[in-house]
């Protein structure tokens, strides 16, 4: 099947309100296709689900140990967080500890989606700062490493060492050479691969073995979930359901990954229409078709089966898995 197969329903009472569709693809630690929906070769751009890909060269380069990084800072590395206090403050000490400061980022300044920091900010009359940035913390990943090879400052350039070094840990554990690239939210490029390619590299890293810099990465996300996104997140909240057997990486424009140790299992999916619930319905459809994932536990509840109510708290439908999840 090469079309979007049906991911996530919305149903407003006894009638079908809207399908959203989509792909989806399982791979074993061989790289094999364990089961598929949609079109597995599809070309995809995995937006942040490829944060954990883009801080491999942080660990293999010697940096992450040069600069005795810890198992906070390589979650952060990893993380599309919201921006409240418990992740800029520690970013805030990282970029100390280089003996920078928010000028050297090159993600952009954002309003934090933390809601305390949100106001916190309009109370002191202040605009939000590149530490603000939900990838802040990769960008201090990318200013650690770039110091580390004393390289030039514009650590976002698709010709600088550091995306260089991104590039070739990409097509190695996809195995695939990218087509190219878009340049994402936070300016740096974010390189293409087939989802197939995606769900591979996840498998990669399910597989990896201890002290590896991809178990190094996918345990610091799993020990750290609050880090990775936040409250309230599908990432931290699904990751806290699943006692941290399993690592969640959202990405922009509807996709998802999810990396199984136990398993030795990578997931890969993309929302079509690049909604954030189809992408949450169906990784948790996933999660639970594989065992992982407790369908009763509340976290579950948020984005599966989820009841739709209107804005006098009446439940007017609800959000469930198509059936080819089933």
């Amino acid at each position: 099947m090469t079309q979007a197969a049906p991911f996530t329903e919305i149903w407003r009472g006894p009638f079908l309100e809207s399908v959203h569709s989509g792909h989806a693809v399982i791979c074993d630690d061989t790289g094999e296709i364990v089961e598929s929906w949609g079109d597995p070769d599809k070309i995809v751009l995995p937006r942040s689900s490829s944060k954990m890909i883009q801080a491999l060269p942080l660990i293999t380069s010697g940096a992450a140990d040069a600069y005795d990084l810890s198992t906070e800072q390589l979650a952060l590395a990893c993380a599309s967080h919201q921006g409240a206090a418990i992740h800029t403050e520690r970013v805030g000490v990282w970029l100390g500890a280089l003996g920078l400061s928010d000028d050297n980022f090159r993600c952009g300044p954002q309003d934090p989606a933390d809601k305390d920091a949100h106001e916190a900010l309009i109370r002191a009359h202040e605009q939000p700062c590149q530490i603000h940035n939900n990838c802040s913390g990769k960008h201090a990943g990318f200013l650690t490493l770039t110091q580390h090879l004393k390289a030039g400052p514009e650590y976002v350039d698709p010709d600088h060492p550091l995306q260089r070094a991104c590039l070739e840990a990409f097509e190695a554990v996809t195995q695939e050479t990218s087509p190219g690239y878009g340049i994402d939210g936070c300016s740096a490029p974010n390189f293409a691969c087939t989802l197939r390619g995606m769900a591979r590299a996840m498998a990669h890293f399910a597989a990896a073995p201890d002290g590896s810099a991809e178990a190094r990465l996918h345990q610091a996300m799993r020990l750290h979930p609050e880090l990775v996104a936040g409250e309230t997140r599908a990432c931290t909240e699904l990751m806290r359901a699943m006692n941290g057997k399993v690592a969640l990486k959202t990405g922009a424009e509807g996709f998802f990954i999810a990396i199984l140790p136990e398993q030795k299992l990578g997931i890969a999916l993309k929302a079509d229409c690049g909604t954030t619930r189809a992408a949450e319905c169906a990784i948790a459809a996933l999660l639970v078709k594989l065992g992982v994932l407790d369908a009763a536990h509340p976290a579950t509840l948020k984005r599966l089966n989820a009841p739709i109510k209107n804005w006098r708290g009446i439940e007017t439908g609800i959000l469930r898995p198509a059936a080819v999840f089933a």
